[in-house]
């Protein structure tokens, strides 16, 4: 059993005093779940509803602030199973809530990066076990024994000598007056009873049955709905506004225009807009709104050079061929290496841009008075979006509230609330509460996409078909997509990686597992190459590089645990059967590491009627302790069918400014035929901390089904979406 200091995290706790009806309260920094059906035993007498803490009522009900967002990566579900085991309470219990942003008494209210279990783990499981101890504590006071002599289990204190027992609820008021303690116990994880087990989300019933949860669902007494129109082209501005005709639509407030990042704009990092300046209308309805949208007339002239798909690929190509930039890493002497060797193997792999086309498109609703703001919707950085919105109103951060919706999807999409602050303008504008909706052509064709991508890599090998020097040079759109001291940095004597960028006016951000979404296919289809060229087994010849990173490391550092990396791969080969010959079925296999986590895959495919087809994908993963094993899977399969369908089907693509794609009919998601018709997923058991698991299985998914499909097809595959490469085989095409 492991001890922790709580003073370690003792701005983390706040004590109240009892209530009215008694309960204990603590504060902590870290809880997160969702709201949830009462449970079997009915709502408690009374108990507070304050921001931050952990509420126990009078009949043991337990209820956790939910202070991280939700875009469906199971967090409401999760992180309150961890607080819940540490304070031994019944699952059936525990009720949860959603808080506001608070950064007072929470830290790190985001959605990103996968970290939030991660970055949580301590603060949960603190949380949890001192109120247990306290708990205790308070029960050993009436009892009046010893405290070591007391046990907990679902919720109940038992005093084993004397066999007497007590609820939480009993002693929650009593447990309020103890101080709280200097350190407490942690459970060994051996002896957990509810993380490890897996449990339904408890958004479940409400989202199954309708009931209001998104962002979208908003309705306010006297709300108004707000559209925008933004210029058609990247590069272009407002010139004028001929707005009359719409003005006298029925139930249409008004027409105006706004710019969204004005002259002392205090911008932040998640303030990622190429359209700034923007007409909007507002009106009672979304369809008397969307009817006087179209009947604007707006003139548009050219600001910024309208730039095509085909200048965004001679750029990155020129980069590749041309640029100069310090290397990010540089190991031996790549250049000698290469000079010398038996055989140079050299590749290019290029990616286009991505939209992230969430189901739920952009919305935000605000309603700003002159001396306060208050927001709500679907945002993954309600911290940042709130600074944005306290500079462009010119109110104090204090005085404007950001609540948090469950979101219709995010993959970081969300992560730049430019349609926060649009929406705080609109309402300060109108002076009125305003819901703020994106169409679907609004949300594909504002930005912030996936930058598109190019990375050369290069392999010198030896006479004996040994891999002697590397070199990776990647370049991307607002930035390169190399990782310098990732695998195989560290593997290999000679060593180089070089990143460029190339300046664009279509603007980026992140896309689910940024930069690992694209480099990792292109590189895992590279190594394949290699272990062809060197006459070896993939999973053999990968495993040979991660035996030098372990047992004779090259460089100062590696960012990776290379025995763990192995560990999956090994995995892998073992479930799938790799090294059975499977007749008619070609299979292909990858491993990465990203967002702390390990992915091995091999994806199996089929040819059927000359189409290729996925048949079943094998996945191992090691991302530490599994806290819900179910929702842990659909992050996996998520992740799995969204890179494929990615990388086989979709691309952005720009004439003149103009996206070409601009809804579902254009731009081409993968269909239910195509997604594998089997995932078997394998998790390593080896009780370290949760590491991210929201994206690592997307990555490694491209290389292992570009190296599959180049065994179906004859046909190794450089460029995406793969299906434009795929000559000669019963593929539809890539606009739908």
């Amino acid at each position: 059993m492991a001890r922790i200091n709580t003073t370690l995290n003792r701005r983390a706790f706040l004590k109240a005093s009892a209530l009215a009806g008694g309960g204990l309260m603590l504060g902590f920094n870290w809880a997160g779940c969702a709201p949830s059906e009462p449970p079997v035993k009915g709502m408690p007498d009374t108990w507070a509803d304050i921001n931050a803490y952990l509420k126990i009522g009078n009949n043991g009900l337990v209820t956790i602030m939910s202070p991280n967002p939700e875009i469906g990566q199971n967090v409401k579900t999760s992180m309150p199973m961890i607080v819940a085991e540490e304070l031994d309470v019944d699952w059936k219990d525990v009720i949860v809530e959603q808080a506001p942003l608070d950064t007072h008494k929470f830290t790190r209210q985001l959605a990103g990066g996968s970290q939030s279990i991660r970055q949580g783990w301590r603060g949960l499981r603190l949380a949890g076990a001192t109120a247990r101890r306290m708990l205790l504590e308070a029960a050993a006071q009436r009892w009046q024994v010893p405290v070591e002599e007391l046990t907990t289990k679902a919720g109940v204190i038992r005093h084993e000598p004397s066999g007497r027992t007590l609820g939480y609820g009993d002693v929650a008021a009593d447990a309020a007056g103890i101080p709280v303690p200097e350190d407490v116990a942690l459970k060994d994880p051996r002896d957990f009873t509810i993380i490890g087990t897996t449990r339904k989300n408890v958004d479940g019933p409400a989202i199954v049955t309708g009931k209001p949860l998104f962002g979208l669902d908003t309705q306010r007494e006297g709300m108004l709905i707000a559209m925008i129109e933004h210029p058609p082209a990247f590069g272009m501005t407002i010139k004028s506004l001929d707005a009359e005709a719409a003005k006298a639509m029925p139930g249409i407030h008004d027409v105006f225009t706004i710019d969204a990042a004005p002259d002392g704009f205090d911008r932040q990092w998640s303030d990622v807009n190429a359209f700034p300046h923007l007409v909007v209308v507002v009106g009672r309805s979304t369809w008397e709104v969307l009817q006087a949208k179209r009947a604007l007339k707006v003139e548009w002239e050219v600001a910024s050079p309208l730039e095509s798909s085909a200048d965004h690929t001679a750029g990155l190509a020129r980069l590749l061929r041309e640029g100069r930039v310090e290397p990010a890493r540089r190991d031996g002497n790549p250049e000698a290496a290469f000079r010398r060797a038996a055989t140079v193997i050299e590749r290019t792999y290029s990616a286009p841009f991505l939209a992230h086309n969430t189901l739920e498109p952009m919305n935000f609703f605000a309603d700003v008075k002159p001396d306060r703001a208050e927001l709500l919707g679907p945002i993954q950085t309600p911290e940042f979006l709130r600074r944005s919105v306290a500079s462009v109103l010119g109110l104090p951060e204090d005085r404007i509230s950001i609540q948090m919706t469950r979101m219709g999807g995010g993959f970081g999409r969300r992560l730049y609330g430019n349609f926060g602050v649009e929406a705080a303008l609109i309402s300060q504008k109108v002076q009125a509460p305003v819901k703020l909706v994106y169409t679907r052509e609004d949300d594909m064709t504002q930005g912030t996409y996936r930058p598109a991508y190019q990375v050369t890599y290069r392999a010198a090998l030896d006479d004996r078909g040994r891999l002697i020097a590397f070199h990776v040079r990647g370049a991307g759109v607002h930035g390169g997509p190399v990782f310098a001291d990732r695998f195989p940095a560290g593997a290999v004597e000679h060593y180089l990686a070089e990143d460029l960028s190339l300046e664009s006016n279509v603007s980026t951000g992140a896309w689910r597992a940024p930069r690992s979404n694209f480099i990792a296919g292109a590189e895992q289809m590279f190594l394949d190459e290699v272990a062809e060229a060197a006459g070896k087994d993939p999973i053999d010849f990968r495993l040979e590089l991660f035996e030098r990173a372990m047992n004779d490391p090259v460089g100062e550092a590696h960012d990776y645990d290379a025995e763990r990396y192995a560990g999956v791969l090994r995995l892998v080969r073992e479930k799938s059967g790799w090294d059975t010959p499977r007749p008619g079925v070609h299979r292909g296999v990858s491993a990465y590491y990203c967002h702390n986590s390990y992915v091995a895959q091999v994806v199996d495919v089929v040819v059927e009627a000359n189409r290729p087809r996925v048949q079943k994908v094998w996945c191992a993963v090691d991302c530490g302790i599994v806290v819900n094993p179910g929702a842990a899977r659909n992050q996996v399969e998520g992740g799995i069918v969204d890179g494929i369908g990615h990388a086989m089907y979709s691309t952005l693509s720009f004439v003149d400014g103009v996206p070409e794609q601009k809804n579902f009919d254009r731009y081409r998601l993968i269909r239910h035929a195509e997604a594998p018709k089997e995932i078997e997923t394998f998790f390593v058991d080896n009780g370290i901390d949760p590491t991210g698991l929201g994206e690592p299985s997307l990555p490694p998914v491209i290389g292992a089904l570009a190296n599959a499909l180049a065994r179906a097809t004859g046909q190794r595959l450089y460029d995406q979406p793969f299906i434009t490469s795929l000559q000669g085989f019963a593929l539809e095409g890539t606009t739908g």
